[in-house]
């Protein structure tokens, strides 16, 4: 067990649907991370950029092993999602690897309409918490920060962890949601977006942030190529919600999934 984490969060340009590419690419800046780390977080779909052509491009396993041997060489876990084959159907995947090669899967339960994601790639039904050296770490996808009934936190865990392909155009519900869902679930929160253009046309700013349980900022990325790094405490988590106890006024329910 670990009183702190020490995060890195990738703000990366993000090559359309080239996965060798987008590998060499982060090769490099894992490379460049200039801290001792328990966890280095990737954006969404961080091997092809968000794209509705999974057809030869999902991943049939390398990009995973890539995610295991960069997780065993840096001493910390690695987050991020993929497209992904299986059966004949295909996810929006998340993958949390630690150091050990253990892989954690959550597949997005929240496909984005709007750009016809349920069209493509299957939604998940089951929610995901990752236990990470004594932390409980839930995982999640963009669009899931739309939906608070499926974050609310019921199970106590200490941070959320959302991965997004978050268009600059609808940036402020992004920054806004965040910070909600920290204050709302008395949790960290950990965002990581991309930048730069994908083949549709798309414009992304990042804006990727880590909060604390009151919805303060820890760290923050403009809109550029950056990497952000911040410090979660389960000493300042524990004392906070001892002080302000406010999910023992929580309401529990459940949800048909």
């Amino acid at each position: 067990m670990s009183n702190t984490l020490h995060i890195a969060a990738i703000q990366a340009h993000l090559a359309w649907e080239n996965p060798a590419e987008n590998r060499a690419y982060f090769d490099q800046k894992i490379s460049e991370l200039n801290q001792e780390l328990d966890l280095i977080v990737l954006p969404e779909m961080f091997a092809t950029g968000f794209s509705m052509s999974p057809q030869g491009r999902a991943d049939n396993g390398e990009m995973l092993s890539w995610m295991k041997t960069k997780a065993s060489a840096t001493g910390a876990a690695l987050a991020g999602s993929l497209m992904i084959e299986e059966d004949g159907n295909y996810y929006n995947r998340f993958y949390f690897v630690t150091p050990e090669g253990a892989v954690t899967s959550y597949d997005k339960r929240h496909t984005f309409t709007l750009a016809g994601e349920h069209k493509v790639y299957n939604r998940g039904n089951e929610k995901v918490i990752v236990n990470y050296k004594g932390w409980k770490l839930l995982l999640q996808i963009c669009y899931d920060l739309r939906f608070p009934a499926f974050a609310r936190n019921l199970e106590d865990y200490d941070a959320l962890i959302y991965v997004a392909n978050w268009p600059k155009k609808r940036i402020f519900a992004w920054d806004t949601l965040l910070k909600a869902r920290a204050i709302e679930n008395m949790s960290y929160c950990i965002g990581v977006n991309r930048v730069g253009l994908d083949g549709n046309g798309y414009e992304y700013n990042g804006y990727s942030g880590v909060y604390d349980s009151l919805g303060d900022t820890l760290a923050f990325a403009e809109a550029k190529e950056q990497t952000i790094y911040a410090t979660l405490s389960k000493a300042h988590l524990e004392e906070t919600r001892n002080q302000l106890n406010f999910l023992a006024d929580r309401d529990h329910f459940s949800i048909k999934l």
